[in-house]
């Protein structure tokens, strides 16, 4: 049971970001979130919003419940490294201290990645409703 929990939690915790990023900024801010998409380069900025909301939305629902979660931690994944490649790419930054920004970002994308690979390498854990359905 104490398994369960944690399992739990853990991910409520990896998926939090994810799900709280498309309802409280994504969604009621799209055509914000879209025009900054295309300032940094994003092609088709508006497909590629409903898309990642679409990605974050699902990708989050399926690992918070543990059904189908490597398939919803790939899709985290897709998310991450297009997030990462666009928006916290040190490489293009000429200020020092908004490159050690971007650094700092790009790492925290890694660290959740880690995550997500765990999740697809291991599966769901304890408490998932996978593992309640093959019981």
């Amino acid at each position: 049971m104490f398994q369960a929990i944690l399992s739990i939690l853990g991910r409520l915790f990896l998926v939090a970001i994810f799900m709280m990023s498309a309802v409280g900024n994504k969604i009621p801010q799209f055509n914000q979130v879209a025009g900054v998409m295309a300032d940094k380069g994003v092609p088709y900025p508006q497909i590629a919003l409903g898309g990642a909301i679409a990605f974050l939305l699902i990708g989050g629902l399926l690992v918070l419940l543990g059904y189908h979660a490597r398939f919803g931690a790939g899709l985290l994944m897709i998310f991450l490294a297009l997030a990462t490649y666009y928006f916290h790419n040190p490489s293009l930054e000429t200020d020092p201290q908004a490159q050690q920004n971007q650094i700092i970002q790009c790492l925290k994308n890694l660290s959740i990645a880690g995550g997500m690979l765990f999740i697809m390498a291991n599966g769901s854990g304890a408490g998932s409703m996978k593992k309640r359905r093959s019981a």
